[in-house]
């Protein structure tokens, strides 16, 4: 499509041409979005059932799951009905949705999980004042202010690429409208955007894992004062799922965003995607079942009284 500088479709990456590939592909990604279905609405079922998880902690980890839901159905299902039909297309405003809501996830994602830290520095370093601190109110606004300003950003980010005109080439070298690659295939200068991305991610993401780590931080230095050798358990048990995830996040990320050049080729590129896009929504349940006693406790409770129902 020459000459075209507002397109009205794109088309994006396939994992394959063979047809075989595709449907083993297809199967894949579909057992992959289930799973990370049935894991994020488990939690977010048990909490809602389970009135002793009716905390701070198990509140927003509800919002973390419900996030992870709408972060992998953002690009997955278009894939797989990529692999199922072959139809590489997507339409103009389909992929201008796509990318405002990958980088509205990404954003809250980050934005969640340094305020889940902060619950727990406030939860271990100042255990008599956790409730007055972390009142309800306190919870929703927190929530509410991670979802906004990662709107925000998202807006000002989409804005900002589709001012772009694509008049070489509508082919995206990705399985979703990722904004590297939509910079890549433009005609445009791209310098402003490059700079704009680096700089609002260096300034938020730094912030935000140098608040993490300098919470950990603190929290450590707590934990390791703490005589009673439960206590010290305790405490770090309520903090190693949430340690997990928020290093899968990093490191996904930083091997897509920040590895050297040389490093970077179609097949890369397409790993490196589906790492941070499809992993943490797939493994972040399972971490948190696995690692976290009152999600298991509760998911038992609700599975014996069903049973019992049942029979």
């Amino acid at each position: 499509m020459s000459n075209l500088s507002t397109p009205t479709e794109f088309f994006l990456m396939a994992f394959s041409d063979k047809r075989d590939l595709q449907i083993l592909h297809s199967v894949m990604f579909l057992f992959i979005y289930l799973t990370a279905l049935v894991g994020n609405f488990l939690i977010i079922t048990t909490v809602a059932l389970d009135h002793h998880l009716h905390s701070p902690m198990y509140f927003f980890l509800t919002n973390l799951s419900f996030l992870d839901v709408c972060y992998i159905s953002t690009t997955v299902p278009k894939s797989i009905a990529i692999s199922l039909t072959n139809n590489k297309m997507i339409s103009f405003t389909g992929c201008v949705t796509q990318v405002f809501l990958v980088v509205t996830f990404v954003g809250a994602e980050i934005a969640l999980l340094t305020v889940m830290a902060y619950d727990r520095y406030v939860a271990i370093c100042y255990p008599l004042q956790y409730r007055l601190i972390m009142n309800w109110e306190a919870c929703i606004q927190l929530a509410a202010a991670s979802w906004i300003s990662s709107m925000v950003h998202a807006i000002l980010e989409t804005a900002v690429t589709f001012k772009l005109s694509f008049c070489e080439s509508n082919i995206i070298g990705q399985f979703f409208c990722d904004m590297p690659q939509l910079q890549k295939i433009s005609c445009s200068d791209t310098k402003v955007n490059e700079v704009l991305d680096f700089v609002i991610g260096i300034t938020l993401d730094s912030f935000c894992f140098v608040f993490i780590f300098a919470s950990y931080g603190f929290i450590f230095s707590v934990v390791l004062r703490t005589p009673s050798a439960q206590s010290r358990y305790k405490a770090l048990s309520t903090c190693t799922p949430h340690l997990a995830v928020f290093s899968l996040f990093l490191i996904t990320a930083m091997f897509s965003y920040l590895r050297p050049k040389s490093l970077s080729s179609p097949t890369v590129d397409l790993v490196s995607a589906v790492l941070y896009t499809v992993l943490p929504p797939v493994l972040n349940p399972i971490i948190y079942s696995l690692r976290n006693k009152d999600i298991q406790k509760a998911v038992w409770l609700i599975h014996s009284k069903l049973k019992s129902f049942i029979a």
